[in-house]
């Protein structure tokens, strides 16, 4: 009798990479969904701004989730309703120190039947500080200078390394800018897993600026 077994889960491919500076802070990823070798589709975005649901948003803070995408909407949509919250509660938006925490709980909540996820959370705090957290998929965090996640991460991270060596402090965020592209369009040549498209958010104090850019479509 032949035995059946279902599992529930699927990695969607795709890669993320963040990035901060001394006044700013990157998270981007591609746009590729993939099941094995098929392509689902060539537009799922992997990195989203926080919203509170105020009628005039501007969020400094954004995600990055990679691995199983429907886990990942589903992380996107509570830790919305859980900004919105604190909004309704205090009368302000939520800053970054305080949504890492609550990001950290909200992972930490489901470490038994744990999102299926690399997830980072990055943007300015109070004094303008550009700031960059990882997660691991029960909610422990740790604050980095830049991290690479999913199929590609290995390939992407080494690459910063050189590039950045001890200036990461003083890099520019141009700079940044450029170096997160090229690290994606090495990663995209050498990965089927991704490519299409890349799309990047770039925080600073004056809010959140989205950025699309081709990648390989083979």
């Amino acid at each position: 009798m032949a035995e059946h077994k279902f599992y529930p889960y699927t990695n969607n491919g795709g890669s993320t990479l963040g990035l901060r500076g001394a006044d700013y802070a990157i998270l981007a990823g591609d746009t590729r969904s993939t099941s094995g070798y098929s392509i689902n589709s060539r537009l799922e975005r992997k990195v989203f701004p926080i919203e509170d649901g105020s009628s005039s948003p501007n969020s400094h803070i954004a995600l990055s989730v990679v691995g199983f995408a429907a886990d990942g909407r589903d992380l996107k949509e509570r830790l919305d309703a859980m900004a919105a919250a604190y909004r309704y509660r205090h009368g302000k938006g939520i800053g970054i120190t305080a949504c890492a925490q609550r990001l950290s709980t909200l992972l930490y909540q489901k470490r038994f039947f744990p999102y299926q996820l690399q997830t980072m959370l990055a943007g300015v705090d109070g004094s303008g500080r550009g700031v960059l957290y990882n997660y691991d998929p029960a909610g422990s965090c740790e604050e980095r200078a830049y991290c690479g996640a999913g199929v590609a991460g290995g390939l992407m991270v080494p690459f910063v390394d050189g590039q950045v060596g001890t200036l990461r402090e003083s890099l520019d965020c141009e700079v940044g800018e450029g170096l997160v592209r090229d690290a994606f369009r090495g990663a995209a040549e050498r990965h089927v897993e991704v490519g299409d498209y890349l799309q990047m958010m770039i925080v600073t104090k004056n809010g959140i600026h989205e950025v699309f850019a081709d990648l390989r479509k083979d």
